[in-house]
């Protein structure tokens, strides 16, 4: 097992190496981490621990930069429930008259894809069901 020096001094060095990892501060570091990623991840079980600190640095610089304030207001104010839903209809060429055993009429379908009416548990359960997919994608 290794020891606590150990691990800091394999983090020391992958610090040293990959200084993105301490945080991005401009769009060109983050376009560099971006690039990086993409390279890492033709060999991905290797790199996996490296991947996922730069993630969470991409992540907190998408969250935090003025770049893409615009898109983080628009992103929070929608339903991910609903979002899913347009992802899973998008991906398998549905509309929404596709939706009766889950959701109900091309009416009620419409009125949740607009936000007039929300989904409900037995709803997602179906929705769940149907696409083979946990119940928690659509939270």
């Amino acid at each position: 097992m290794l020891v606590v020096a150990e691990v800091s001094k394999l983090a020391e060095t992958i610090m040293s190496n990959v200084p993105l990892l301490a945080g991005i501060s401009n769009d060109k570091e983050y376009e560099e981490a971006l690039e990086l990623v993409e390279e890492l991840l033709d060999n991905y079980d290797a790199n996996l621990v490296v991947i996922e600190a730069l993630s969470n640095v991409i992540e907190r610089y998408e969250d935090e930069s003025l770049r893409f304030e615009t898109f983080n207001l628009r992103q929070a104010g929608l339903d991910p429930a609903v979002e899913t839903l347009k992802v899973l209809m998008d991906q398998n060429g549905l509309n929404t008259t596709d939706f009766e055993n889950e959701i109900g009429k091309k009416s009620m379908v419409s009125q949740v894809l607009t936000g007039k009416k929300n989904l409900t548990r037995a709803h997602i359960t179906k929705l769940a069901e149907r696409f083979g997919v946990a119940p928690a994608i659509f939270f």
